[in-house]
Parts: C-alpha cells; sequence; structure tokens
C-alpha cells in the first residue's frame, strides 16, 4: 500500500467542506481547485485576474514543496474563470511560471465560485519522479 500524505493551507473552507490542498500517493500528486487566499484567508488581487493567478501558483508551489515536488513536476494545470475574457492575463502568468515546464492546459469558465471576489481558481496535477 503506498503512503498518502496530504498538505493543509490553512484554508477557512478546508475543514468545512472536508478536503487537502493537496494530496500525494507515490509519485503522483493532485492539487484541488486552489483560490487566491492570503494568509489571512482574505481574497488577493480583488479585480486583478494575473495577481491573483500569481497567488494561486504561490500556494501551489509552497504545497508542492510540502510533499516534496517543485513547478518543474508539474504536467496538467487548469483554469477555471468567471469571465474568459481574462484567459489571456492568466495564461501570460502561467506562461511565465511554466515556460520550460510547458505542461497540459485547460481553460474553462464557470459561473462563480463560493466568494464572488475570486475571478479564477487553478488545479494542478504532478508527478514526481523520486517516490515519497
Amino acid at each position: 500500500m503506498l503512503d498518502r500524505q496530504t498538505v493543509s493551507t490553512g484554508s477557512p473552507y478546508e475543514p468545512i467542506v472536508g478536503f487537502s490542498r493537496a494530496v500525494r500517493i507515490g509519485q503522483i500528486i493532485a492539487i484541488g481547485g486552489t483560490a487566491p487566499l492570503g494568509p489571512d484567508g482574505k481574497t488577493v488581487g480583488v479585480g486583478d485576474p494575473a495577481a491573483q493567478a500569481r497567488r494561486c501558483f504561490e500556494i501551489t508551489d509552497a504545497a508542492l514543496r510540502e510533499l516534496g515536488a517543485g513547478l518543474s513536476d508539474v504536467i496538467r494545470t487548469r483554469f477555471l474563470l468567471t469571465r474568459i475574457e481574462d484567459w489571456e492575463a492568466v495564461a501570460r502568468v502561467h506562461g511565465e511560471i511554466f515556460a520550460d515546464v510547458r505542461p497540459v492546459n485547460t481553460i474553462a469558465q464557470v459561473s462563480r465560485f463560493i466568494d464572488p471576489d475570486w475571478l479564477l481558481e487553478t488545479e494542478v496535477d504532478a508527478v514526481v519522479s523520486e517516490p515519497a
């Protein structure tokens, strides 16, 4: 049986919903819908999709590191946007962060999130070359 490691980022929604920010089993890491929350639990970059994307990827990077991985291990990313016209601003941030990694990507529009100030959430999957 493979060990299961989880990461909590302190989001106020984690205990309510009963989820982990990230889960690693063996060499696979899944990072669930990541919203642009600051350490204080408040939305970062209200109205600014690029700032929100940066914050989501900062949270993702920290979760990956806690599980013994990094952004270079990412194989799939997803952007869920409330305004599809924000795709390019978010994609440019993604392009800066993943220019050398080039994971597969999906961009989709959703009607809204729990907090109406969130313009996006990100999801990330990674495969680590070293077993846990």
